[in-house]
């Protein structure tokens, strides 16, 4: 019953949500282009030397809203601080904040959501979750360490995810600058999420 109940609600909510298509798209290319935007400002890119100046535009795989779903989201009450490993060994200090269930291609999903301790002692970053993921595109259409999704906490118990709004971390552009935190092995997907930024050698062009 309980497994019902929550491809019901995504069932119902994404059903709402793709009723304005237009207007959804529409926020998705705004994303891409202050990502764009992010990269291109020498004072915010993550590139360097000829990455940057060579760089006009990250490819996307094209928008697909079935990779927006209303997912089940479940608080982990009382959750211990941890040490989430990075690539460059070191580590940084999260909790984990909770679940979001979903259904994409009908298989039941779930991803962990996280707070960064030290971020979200600033106050504007206070309701900031951190959603690492990895999926089956990995190391083929997009970076082998797997990308990142921006996300609010939800006023209730139904948490949007859009994939169209994944990117990948500073670190696979920059290696050398940049230490990002590694995808928890619980947060591996095995389906292909063919949406957000891709991976390729545009930086040369």
């Amino acid at each position: 019953m309980k497994n019902i109940l929550i491809l019901i609600v995504a069932i119902l909510i994404t059903s709402c949500a793709s009723q304005s298509p237009d207007r959804e798209t529409s926020d998705v290319k705004k994303f891409q282009k202050e990502l764009n935007s992010e990269y291109k400002n020498p004072k915010e890119t993550p590139l360097r030397g000829s990455n940057f100046t060579n760089f006009k535009e990250h490819p996307f795989f094209p928008i697909d809203l079935k990779y927006k779903v209303a997912a089940k989201f479940t608080k982990t009450e009382n959750a211990a601080s941890f040490e989430l490993p990075t690539s460059s060994g070191k580590t940084r200090t999260y909790r984990e904040f909770g679940k979001a269930t979903f259904v994409l291609d009908g298989q039941k999903l779930t991803l962990t959501l996280y707070q960064n301790l030290a971020l979200i002692k600033k106050n504007k970053y206070k309701d900031y979750l951190f959603l690492p993921f990895r999926d089956a595109t990995n190391e083929i259409e997009t970076y082998g360490g797997g990308k990142y999704m921006d996300l609010k906490i939800p006023k209730g118990d139904i948490i949007i995810l859009d994939f169209n709004k994944s990117y990948h971390p500073y670190c696979a552009y920059n290696a050398l600058d940049y230490n990002c935190p590694i995808v928890p092995a619980e947060n591996f997907l095995p389906v292909r999420i063919e949406a957000g930024v891709m991976y390729e050698d545009v930086y040369h062009h």
